[in-house]
């Protein structure tokens, strides 16, 4: 089976056979990173350019490890270092980019849609590494891939968002894709936090953090994100960890077997307390180590590749 598309820009509107598909992918490359020697011939000859206008080491070093585990020529990008410094627009840069004949063009930028401006101009395939505050697909892709690892199917799981949803592209792209393969999602947060209208993505919402994850499978707490701040939307952070934060005691409280997760980077003492990010419930390392596998996956199947009997071909 192969991924039906030229891009990946975001999880609204994907088909759930396309996100299974990515999976299930996934899963075989995981396999890879298992091996004593992590790396195939795969795509042997192709170019990949991470164009990065946002600071980023996780998703970053990410990328750049699942080309590299495919055995693609990588090249990074930072803002700092590009043109874009000297007044070049960000169109003029890829089509440069383009024209060294490059193959894949993973971008983050702070504006909402950069990366669709230029998927529609670019014959190279474009995956979002995170846009604005709009959609982050392939960390939203990792966290599905997490939590199936876990539960082995999504159907009838509740999986509590817990924090900064209003500046939050991680959490549009888990709702979208948590929505389609078929979880409960419920959005908790101060209403400062939460989207006029957020509740027609099909999501429940809750402003009291002990209501909402009781009787949760998964909660995945949001970084506040102090870069977006401008003092309008909470009076303290200590009040925010007192009334939203993840500590030991609301831990505790969690049914058995019940996932914490976090995208990073970690706010410590903020909205998670470091007991919980870093105890039994937490998996948020086998996040960061489930993203290669889920890259590698997006990159392979854009690239055309398909997927037979859970082998990768």
């Amino acid at each position: 089976m192969k991924l039906a598309r030229k891009d990946l820009l975001g999880l609204e509107g994907a088909a759930r056979e396309e996100i299974e598909l990515i999976l299930n992918t996934a899963g075989a490359f995981k396999e890879v990173l298992q091996r004593k020697i992590p790396k195939v011939p795969t795509l042997r000859g192709k170019t990949a350019v991470n164009l990065f206008f946002e600071a980023s080491t996780r998703t970053r070093v990410s990328f750049e490890l699942a080309e590299k585990r495919l055995s693609a020529d990588s090249v990074s990008i930072a803002k700092a270092m590009s043109s874009a410094e000297k007044g070049e627009t960000l169109l003029d840069t890829v089509r440069n980019l383009q024209a060294m004949k490059i193959d894949f063009l993973i971008v983050r930028h702070s504006a909402a849609g950069a990366p669709h401006f230029l998927a529609s101009r670019l014959e190279a395939a474009v995956i979002n590494a995170g846009d604005g505050a709009h959609e982050h697909p392939t960390q939203g892709l990792l966290d599905l891939f997490t939590v199936r690892e876990r539960f082995g199917s999504f159907e009838g799981l509740r999986v509590v968002i817990v924090g900064d949803v209003l500046h939050s592209r991680v959490a549009r792209s888990n709702v979208f894709g948590l929505r389609t393969v078929g979880a409960r999602v419920t959005l908790c947060a101060p209403r400062t936090f939460l989207p006029k209208g957020i509740e027609a993505l099909g999501v429940e919402v809750e402003t009291d953090v002990d209501r909402a994850i009781e009787g949760a499978d998964v909660v995945m707490v949001l970084r506040i994100q102090k870069e977006r701040q401008d003092g309008c939307f909470l009076p303290t952070l200590r009040e925010y960890a007192a009334l939203f934060g993840i500590n030991r005691k609301r831990a505790d409280r969690l049914k058995p077997g019940c996932l914490i997760m976090h995208p990073g980077p970690i706010n410590r003492g903020v909205e998670i307390e470091p007991e919980v990010a870093d105890g039994p419930r937490s998996v948020i390392l086998d996040q960061v180590t489930n993203g290669v596998a889920v890259r590698m996956a997006v990159i392979y199947l854009l690239s055309g590749g398909e997927v037979e009997h859970g082998v990768v071909g």
